[in-house]
């Protein structure tokens, strides 16, 4: 059964698309982390620790809707068999089947949040693999020219964001941007240059969808840890530091990407 969190009207619903070990070790991406910061994480994530002691992830998409009406679908997994992230990743992701088992059509998607252009988030997202074919696609301005600049060593943009322009579904911001009403995408740079969070809010109560905002348990009691894989680490800490601390003050909710728990 999916595992599900209501936001006053709004139910968002967890989707895993996959799970499996990181190629790299905890010390690798965390290389400042000291081992009493690891036994305080592992403590705190149990589940994000394999018996062997490898990091093991999660790899989540997350479903927003109000009441019946469509669904804003953040992040989009590794995608099938032959995905980009097929090199590292533990394809094939069953994205459409953690769906269909929520009850959710491909065509009740009318908008795909992706959180940043890695191949581990936009999978399903890709227009040669995509059951998602009515769905605007929403990225950032800085992710899009990243990519554009380093086309020639990765697929985003071949693959995804020119496909996505011609058949008229890219929705490009430059910041903080409404969705609709209730949902907000939240610009969070420094993992990539366009990172974004998504933030569901009605009353009182409100929930981020944090993509790579952070990644490991880790990042939760030290915001402050540099992140090996961020493409900016200075501005990733800055963001992730002044995110949780917002969320923090507010009690938001937090729906995580890699973590053991969906929800925190």
């Amino acid at each position: 059964m999916a595992l599900t969190h209501t936001v006053g009207r709004f139910t968002i619903t967890a989707l895993q698309d996959a799970e499996g070990p990181f190629p790299d070790s905890r010390q690798e991406c965390f290389p400042d982390a000291t081992e009493a910061q690891c036994a305080a994480a592992d403590a705190l994530d149990p589940a994000a620790r394999s018996a062997d002691g490898e990091w093991w992830l999660r790899f989540r998409s997350y479903a927003i809707r109000l009441g019946d009406g469509p669904v804003t679908l953040v992040d989009a997994g590794i995608g099938p068999e032959d995905s980009l992230a097929a090199g590292w990743a533990p394809v094939p992701g069953r994205l459409p089947g953690e769906l269909a088992e929520a009850g959710i059509q491909p065509s009740e998607v009318s908008a795909i949040v992706l959180t940043h252009l890695h191949n581990d988030h936009m999978g399903w997202a890709v227009p040669r693999d995509s059951p998602f074919t009515r769905a605007r696609v929403i990225v950032q301005q800085a992710d899009v020219d990243a990519y554009r600049a380093d086309r020639d060593q990765a697929g985003q943009y071949d693959l995804l964001i020119e496909p996505l322009m011609a058949q008229g579904r890219l929705q490009v911001l430059d910041g903080d941007h409404a969705v609709s009403r209730g949902i907000r995408v939240v610009a969070t740079p420094g993992h990539t240059p366009g990172h974004q969070t998504v933030l569901v809010e009605d009353g009182d109560d409100s929930l981020l969808v944090t993509g790579d905002l952070l990644v490991h348990a880790i990042q939760l009691l030290h915001p402050a840890l540099a992140y090996a894989s961020d493409m900016d680490p200075e501005r990733a800490r800055a963001t992730r530091t002044r995110a949780l601390a917002e969320a923090a003050r507010r009690g938001t909710t937090l729906a995580v990407s890699h973590l053991g728990a969906a929800f925190r």
